[in-house]
């Protein structure tokens, strides 16, 4: 054979032998991807919408590839059922009430699902189940949310424009605050006096904390009127005793009372005498005729001892008035 068609042969032999290495390399590593070599279970999860995602596509759990997509096909209206090939080798791990839902890898990367949740309570997984799905927030709805907020923000920052106007104007409350140095003046001297009475009140703590203590000092007399029943019983007597005093007392006035004004009443002799003008002047001339006859009738007296005809009935009645005083010595 001619050298040159040995050398032809020998590279077309060395390109084919490459040719069929990479082959094998793809096959492993394509099926290493898909999960082919590995034994699975079959999955599926019913969406409302799959937002692009493709047969082929990942299954993550806990962040880790544990499958891919096998077939999409819609099984009704507005419902789309994904089946899912997952490793056998993490059947352990996910439990019935796990959720399926729809994600992408990346911001804009290719879709794909993420089972999450379960209880450890729950069974595992078995092949053929139905997961649970989510419904996913598809980049439409974000972006609404996101037109949503900013009109709100540009609203807020509207309104704070305008507040922040209106202050510098001297409007409102605040604006007068600002502007006005007299209410300035004032509501410093209200947060003064409302400080000043903050620490009155703290004062008025601190007494009544101390006077709280001395309350419950053991054996004071607010400890004995609290816990004492002898001490509350004798107490407890004299205030009877003083509301009894108190009844006596209200008695005695209602009783000076009517007496007092039975000597303003003219229907009795004392009160006609404290009230009747006439009639003190009658008294007073009947005491005086009195007074004047009791005179006349002390010189009568006299002039009657010395009388000749009465003068021995006189002498024998001093003289026996003496006798009685010696006998008593």
């Amino acid at each position: 054979m001619d050298p040159a068609e040995n050398r032809k042969s020998i590279i077309v032999g060395i390109f084919l032998a490459l040719g069929l290495v990479l082959f094998i390399l793809g096959v492993f590593t394509l099926g290493g991807q898909q999960k082919a070599f590995v034994k699975n279970i079959r999955l599926s999860a019913v969406f409302t919408d799959v937002a692009g995602l493709k047969k082929g596509n990942a299954i993550w759990f806990s962040g880790v590839k544990v499958g891919t997509i096998s077939a999409i096909k819609f099984i009704g209206p507005s419902k789309v059922e994904v089946y899912m090939n997952v490793d056998e080798a993490t059947q352990q791990y996910i439990r019935r009430n796990a959720m399926a839902k729809i994600g992408s890898d990346g911001l804009i990367g290719n879709k794909l699902i993420v089972i999450e949740g379960g209880t450890a309570e729950a069974p595992v997984i078995e092949d053929g189940d139905v997961l649970q799905s989510e419904k996913m927030l598809s980049t439409d709805d974000m972006l609404k949310t996101l037109q949503d907020n900013n009109q709100n923000l540009l609203a807020i920052t509207n309104d704070f424009k305008s507040l922040s106007h209106n202050i510098l104007q001297g409007k409102g409350t605040v604006g007068a605050l600002l502007a006005d140095s007299t209410m300035a003046i004032q509501l410093r001297g209200a947060m003064r006096n409302l400080q000043a009475t903050t620490q009155s009140a703290a004062l008025m703590a601190v007494q009544l904390d101390k006077f709280s203590r001395k309350i419950n000092t053991k054996g004071g007399l607010a400890d004995k009127m609290l816990t004492d029943t002898a001490t509350f019983a004798q107490i407890k007597q004299a205030v009877t005793q003083l509301q009894q005093t108190a009844a006596n007392a209200s008695t005695l006035t209602n009783n000076l009372t009517r007496a007092s004004n039975k000597l303003n009443s003219t229907d009795n002799a004392l009160g006609v005498l404290l009230n009747d003008q006439k009639a003190a002047v009658q008294t007073q001339s009947a005491i005086n005729n009195l007074q004047a006859a009791s005179i006349k009738l002390n010189d009568d007296l006299e002039a009657a001892q010395h009388n000749f005809l009465l003068r021995g009935f006189f002498k024998k009645r001093d003289k026996a008035k003496a006798d009685s005083l010696k006998g008593k010595q």
